[in-house]
């Protein structure tokens, strides 16, 4: 156990961990020539068109040190906001971490985050300054941030260069040297915990773990403590490019089970897995429960689809434990699922990837967060108010509470006027203002959730070159004066478009989206009216034209009244039309009134 190393990299979006940790591959002689390439671990589609990692990858490398041979286990872990859910999985499988600080953008909002988790977990951090070879690196300066940061000595902080292999020798000889050797009683009962899991449609589900204390052996019969099932480990192994069966996996050690479980809901990502004769008596503590962010409804294009769209969703759910869905259906739409995601990228994500993994082409809701309601009876139990249609009839509310964060914001000093007003539009209040550097701020707010859901992160970028850096943590709910606007399609109300917004800002909204819908719904035979209502008070309204045909036409000259005669006998026909037809909603729409601002 003591030449066993479990370390994982963490660090804010593009600080170029997926690059590091190709490095350390090709370092170590953990992949051939054959199977180099960039981004080696993402092994997603989407993960490498984008450039961003999704889900957190374990690989275990050998490596030699002064004669004595030494197993290093690695997991790659993503690094934007949204995904702050895997990289609290990773730390709690891991003694040490690396801290990767980009040498030209210093340390941004998301670096201090992960470091806080990996802090409250004890790990040893070791920090590295990637990307010191790039023209525009400031590694003097950046590494007294890290210095300020950490607490550390100036020569702790490893140079490097993933991109050119610089430095990776040091960092590989800091994690053998600094990170703690994993502890545990190998006599004592299994005691392991699941870090992830992954639906392989030939074996059933693979779990991946790391052993705290005992060992799993190839037959043993184990138990899952959350589900409390039995099962035998058909298979266990390392993971390395490929998996590497094993008759045992001891403790200490990283490794993936295969127990022929063929139903996704019975593997829980953080569970404990144990001896079913000889079980542990408590399970491993440590792991946080995912909180979703933000709420919108999945439906299938044909309602047939259904059963299929769940069964790709609970797979979908083992591969990203932190998706959450329940059943739900829509005067619209139909039946679909209500699904709560951890951020806006996080949902385009899992859309993306039905699309892709399992072909099913699905209609996004408006996403919006959850709401507590109070009525005037029951002034003291909360009514969850998920979806805008849940609200109860304004005359018996006493209140309503939404979710507010705690917003941190790193931007340089040149756009705190832009950042400022930015967050004040979006109802923020500023609670405090640090100067990190002379040329860095880090500012605080407290926002409402439903405010950041749409483009706030977008026109964040947009105001500050790039240069802002965003992270969030909930604090709780708050009062707040909120109204249901809902858009009526040729007088029948489309549940799929309400959305609940602060009172101020509903007659601005309700008309933008009646504009927007106006340019986007093709036009049909007769007069379509869109509107915008609070209750049963029209604040808006747009019609789209109807296509007319030019009756009178084949009048040439003559009296006037035979022009009008042909003209209302039209009139009365699109006027039965418009009673009898039905407007359909084309799916951009409802995309759309995302991006109001645009």
């Amino acid at each position: 156990m003591k030449h066993i190393r479990n370390f994982c990299i963490i660090a804010h979006i593009d600080h170029g961990k997926s690059t590091l940790a190709d490095r350390l591959l090709d370092f170590t002689g953990s992949v051939t020539e054959r199977e180099k390439k960039a981004q080696l671990l993402d092994d997603m589609d989407i993960e490498r068109e984008r450039g961003i990692t999704i889900k957190s990858h374990a690989i275990q490398m050998n490596y030699e040190l002064d004669g004595q041979d030494y197993v290093l286990n690695l997991i790659d872990t993503p690094g934007h906001v949204d995904f702050s859910y895997e990289v609290s999985r990773s730390i709690a499988a891991c003694e040490g971490a690396l801290l990767v600080v980009d040498a030209a953008q210093s340390i941004q909002a998301q670096t201090i985050s992960n470091l806080y988790l990996a802090l409250e977990n004890d790990l040893e951090i070791i920090p590295v300054l990637n990307k010191v070879d790039l023209p525009s690196a400031i590694p003097e300066e950046v590494t007294d941030d890290i210095v300020d940061l950490l607490g550390c000595a100036p020569e702790e902080v490893i140079h490097a260069s993933a991109k050119e292999g610089v430095g990776i020798s040091e960092i590989l000889k800091a994690i053998i040297d600094k990170v703690p050797a994993p502890t545990g009683d190998p006599d004592a009962p299994l005691q392991a915990l699941v870090f992830d899991s992954v639906y392989n449609s030939f074996r059933g589900v693979e779990t991946y773990f790391r052993v705290f204390n005992g060992s799993v052996t190839k037959g043993q019969k184990i138990k899952f403590l959350a589900t409390g099932k039995d099962y035998f480990a058909d298979e266990v192994g390392t993971l390395r490019l490929n998996k590497y069966p094993q008759t045992e996996i001891k403790t200490g050690d990283v490794g993936y089970l295969i127990t022929g479980i063929k139903d996704a809901r019975e593997v829980k990502v953080g569970d404990t897995v144990t001896d079913a004769k000889n079980p542990t008596p408590n399970a491993i503590e440590g792991f946080e429960d995912v909180k979703p962010m933000v709420f919108a409804g999945i439906y299938p294009v044909d309602t047939e689809d259904f059963e299929e769209l769940r069964s790709s969703m609970e797979k979908l759910q083992l591969n990203d434990a932190s998706l959450v869905f329940t059943p739900e259906s829509s005067a619209a739409l139909g039946f679909g699922f209500r699904c709560g995601f951890l951020g806006m990228l996080h949902m385009e994500i899992v859309q993306e990837r039905l699309e892709r993994e399992f072909d099913m082409t699905v209609i996004t809701t408006v996403p919006n967060v959850s709401y507590f309601a109070y009525s005037t009876k029951n002034p003291e139990k909360p009514i969850i108010v998920n979806n805008p249609s849940d609200l109860p009839d304004p005359s018996t509310i006493s209140r309503v509470e939404e979710p507010y964060i705690k917003a941190t914001i790193i931007t340089k000093s040149d756009f705190v006027g832009n950042v400022m007003s930015l967050c004040i539009d979006k109802r923020g209040q500023i609670t405090n203002q640090t100067y990190l550097t002379t040329e860095r701020v880090e500012l605080n707010f407290d926002m409402p959730l439903a405010e950041i859901v749409f483009d706030f992160y977008d026109r964040l970028k947009t105001v500050s070159k790039g240069y802002a850096s965003f992270d969030y943590a909930p604090i709780g709910m708050r009062v707040s004066k909120l109204v249901r606007v809902d858009i009526l399609l040729n007088a029948q109300p489309v549940d799929a478009l309400s959305a609940l917004v602060h009172a101020d800002n509903a007659y601005h909204i309700g008309k933008k989206m009646c504009e927007k819908l106006k340019e986007l719904i093709p036009r049909q035979q007769f007069d379509i009216p869109i509107q915008a209502a609070i209750g049963s008070k029209i604040i808006s309204r747009e019609t789209i034209k109807a296509l007319r045909k030019d009756v009178t036409a084949k009048c040439y000259g003559g009296d006037i009244t035979r022009k009008r005669k042909l003209l209302e006998k039209q009139k009365k026909g699109k006027k039965r039309m418009r009673q009898v037809g039905n407007v359909e909603i084309p799916q951009q729409a409802f995309m759309a009134v995302l991006k109001l601002n645009d």
